[in-house]
């Protein structure tokens, strides 16, 4: 068999170069001491110290353990177990970032284990960081371009830049042109000059800016830590206060240090301000995020930052690629459509001969699965594929079935003859084309292939068209089921592809996206006003540039959309890393799924309902428990204040206060925030929390000032009747703010309050309870006063209740299906 065009054999490692010499030892030496190295920088993110130091060494916690070590040294163990959230809250935190800081150290974008070069005349394998500036890259097909480059000769040689542009069809390259490091090699080989190496590559590029460490936007982190921020400048002068109240009940200052009062005094002011920091609210948070990465593991999602549980159920703009997302990134055979009256005997034959061809693209080798070839039977003379010529050709000497000569190509490029009958068939593959198949004709001549220069061989004459052949891309099957979900959910989906419009909004439409008219991101506005109008009167875009995507996703975040995005490109880093959720798909380049927030580890784009149910359900948890921890803060914050005003001391000791905070929000708060809740997302978290905590907290604050008052006005009462007395109101109204946030009754939900009730009756009856949490039962009269208050303070949290309720129902149209 004769084949024309055939490549030059392969430049094997270590064999002479076909021309020129490539660099010097020398040369090689010199350019490495100056740097010019294709070693990629390495500073992602901050250092483990620096982590540690950030998550550790804050106001908070240098606040509560400050007051955790002043406790150990006063001998008080007892009232410094509050010292163990404060742990697990830096312990989390430091293990989040640095889990993180992982994932960008390893991330890069080309993943070639070692590159081809021409050194002193010989072609030599090393190491990717071993290249230099001015190299000769020796690339073959299957080869991963390591530097940028530009062509200094090529045989067929075709790159594929999906990854990095989003264009899926491969490129022909020519003298002269550039390869962008990245990039593969799919046909052919050739030379090419490395003319950027390391930081200053497209890949490496693309990965420095990628790795910019970022969290991700919580609108839950965001609002506590706005509450802490709050909280920080309350802090001090509060702790003044009660710290004042505490000593100058004691008899001043004075007199507390001379009788050594003042232990019991500072006991209480720690009290006083450890109560005003919800340290379980940001631990609790932690848990539920982390609870909900486990069950989304389950389901072969894994999310890379916690607070991306929550993310994805606020979104409201979904972006998607075509590629590795609609479809599985690969073309698949569709049918054959008569082009001319009879077919020629033999299509058959010749089709399968294409598809068996070792040197076939990959849309040719499509046809291997439906059309046979018998393998004893090659042509007589063969014209390999050619990305500049659009064509391949084969011819079979008699008797074979497929007798003749064959050429499979492009349309417009095969039939060039102007007649009516070759019209005909342009216009029906024209038409073909609109509907988003990549359309190939299969022309048959009696004539035989015409040999030559390979660069510049020519049709056979008397071509006529026997066949239109059409490709499609595969499709995948969960699409469109997911995006119907989102769209029912009144999640809008943007796809954003680097393929042509016309093509994207066919498989849009396909998967039953109503898209109306695709647009041409050639044409894409540069003004940032002008393009926020393009995107909100399309939703197919074509031929998008990873920089255009980048500016897209700003530009929806501009007008107020929380977005996400899923892609498996390099192209589609960046725009994944500005991205409010960033979601990768499983056949992502390594360089996409380090910067995601999650990755589908099976590809199976229908997990994403299953993220936004779980989403919702950390968001209404922690919206539920939010109000427990804040009352919490409120009361706290309000007590402090007024018992040192009015130089009385505190009402508690930090273990009575451990004690209560266990049974009124801690314990029932871990489960509440693992409970089911599908209730769909609505934006203004804090506002609605704090609409209920404040006024909670003030109800609280108000019952304990009647009890102290009448014990003040009695007087007789030791201090710790007094103390028990207020355990005893504070518990009873604390546990009616959490029934009235456990709303709507369930089974469960009634159980968790009854099993705290019988905690706090343990808790007064117990002794052993008792006498470590220094409990007394107060005499009848002050009973009867605390219970009373108690009771006028649960009717004012009932009220309270309904009231916020009305404001803010969480049923009826709220109220969604777990998919």
């Amino acid at each position: 068999m004769s084949r024309v065009g055939t490549a030059a054999a392969p430049y094997p490692p270590g064999a002479d170069a076909p021309a020129g010499t490539g660099l010097s030892a020398a040369d090689v030496k010199e350019r490495t001491l100056a740097g010019l190295g294709n070693g990629a920088p390495d500073n992602s993110s901050r250092t483990l110290r620096e982590i540690v130091r950030a998550n550790v060494l804050t106001l908070f916690n240098g606040i509560v353990g400050g007051c955790f070590l002043l406790l150990l040294v006063l001998g008080q163990w007892q009232d410094a177990l509050f010292g163990f959230a404060a742990l697990s809250n830096a312990v989390i935190g430091v293990v989040q970032e640095f889990r993180a800081k992982r994932l960008l150290d390893r991330l890069a974008v080309m993943d070639a284990p070692a590159a081809r070069v021409l050194r002193d005349g010989r072609v030599q394998e090393i190491a990717v960081a071993d290249v230099v500036l001015g190299d000769i890259a020796v690339l073959q097909a299957g080869d991963q371009v390591v530097a940028d480059a530009v062509i200094v000769d090529d045989t067929g040689l075709e790159v594929d830049e999906s990854l990095l542009t989003g264009e899926s069809e491969p490129v022909d390259k020519d003298p002269g042109s550039t390869v962008l490091s990245g990039s593969t090699i799919t046909a052919g080989q050739g030379r090419a000059r490395v003319v950027a190496v390391g930081a200053g590559s497209y890949a490496n590029r693309l990965t420095a800016e990628a790795k910019r460490f970022s969290l991700v936007n919580s609108e839950i982190r965001n609002g506590i830590n706005r509450v802490l921020h709050w909280i920080s400048w309350a802090l001090l002068p509060v702790v003044a206060i009660v710290t004042n109240g505490q000593m100058q009940a004691k008899g001043g200052w004075e007199a507390a240090f001379r009788t050594g009062a003042w232990v019991e005094a500072v006991v209480g002011a720690v009290a006083g301000a450890i109560a005003m920091i919800p340290l379980g609210l940001v631990l609790m948070t932690s848990v539920a995020f982390a609870v909900g990465g486990v069950r989304l593991a389950r389901q072969n999602v894994l999310v890379q930052e916690l607070a991306a549980v929550e993310g994805l159920a606020r979104v409201d703009v979904l972006c998607i690629d075509k590629t590795g997302t609609l479809t599985e990134g690969t073309v698949v055979f569709d049918g054959v459509h008569r082009a001319g009256r009879a077919p020629v005997q033999g299509w058959r034959e010749a089709l399968g001969w294409f598809g068996a061809d070792p040197h076939a693209n990959a849309t040719a080798r499509c046809l291997a699965s439906s059309f046979a070839f018998d393998g004893n039977r090659a042509p007589a003379a063969v014209v390999p594929f050619s990305s500049a010529r659009k064509w391949s050709a084969a011819s079979f000497h008699p008797p074979h079935p497929a007798a003749g000569t064959w050429v499979f190509g492009a349309p417009e490029m095969v039939l060039l003859e102007n007649s009516g009958a070759t019209s005909d068939v342009l216009t029906r593959s024209r038409r073909l084309a609109s509907a988003g198949l990549r359309t190939l004709v299969l022309a048959y001549s009696q004539d035989v292939v015409p040999t030559g220069d390979p660069d510049d061989v020519q049709l056979p004459a008397g071509l006529t068209a026997t066949m239109l052949v059409t490709f499609r891309e595969k499709v995948r099957p969960d699409a469109a089921q997911t995006l119907s979900y989102f769209r029912r959910q009144g999640v809008t989906v943007k796809i954003l592809s680097g393929d042509d419009h016309r093509t994207v909004t066919s498989v849009a439409r396909e998967v039953g996206v109503d898209v109306g008219e695709g647009y041409d991101a050639r044409h894409l506005p540069p003004d940032p006003n002008l393009m926020e109008e393009t995107l909100g009167h399309f939703s197919v875009f074509g031929r998008v540039t990873p920089a255009q995507k980048k500016d897209m996703v700003l530009a929806l975040q501009r007008m107020g959309h929380t977005v996400a995005m899923t892609g498996d490109g390099v192209n589609d880093a960046l725009a994944l890393k500005e991205a409010d959720i960033g979601i990768a798909m499983d056949t992502a380049a390594p360089a996409t799924k380090a910067v995601a927030r999650m990755v589908l580890l099976d590809g199976r784009f229908d997990r994403l309902p299953a993220v936004l149910a779980e989403g919702r359900q950390v968001i209404a948890n922690i919206e539920r428990v939010s109000v427990l921890f804040l009352s919490k803060t409120m009361y706290a914050v309000a007590l402090s204040v007024a018992f040192g005003a009015l130089m009385w001391s505190f009402p508690f000791l930090p273990r009575q206060l451990s004690a209560t905070d266990g049974l009124t929000i801690g314990i029932p708060a871990f489960f509440l925030a693992l409970m089911s809740n599908p209730r769909r997302y609505r934006p203004g978290f804090l506002k609605r929390s704090l609409t209920m905590a404040v006024p909670a907290g003030i109800i609280v604050t108000a019952a304990l000032l009647a009890v102290q008052v009448y014990s003040v006005a009695a007087g007789g009462f030791s201090a710790e009747a007094n103390r028990t007395a207020s355990v005893m109101t504070l518990s009873l109204v604390a546990l009616s703010v959490l029934a009235a946030v456990s709303r709507p009754v369930s089974t469960l939900r009634l159980a968790i309050i009854a099993s705290m009730c019988l905690g706090l009756v343990l808790l007064m009856t117990v002794p052993i309870l008792q006498e470590f949490f220094m409990l007394e039962w107060p005499p009848t009269e002050l009973s009867a006063v605390a219970i009373g208050a108690a009771a006028v303070g649960i009717l004012g949290v009932l009220a309270l209740s309904s009231y916020h309720t009305r404001r803010y129902p969480v049923d009826g149209p709220e109220k969604v299906t777990r998919p």
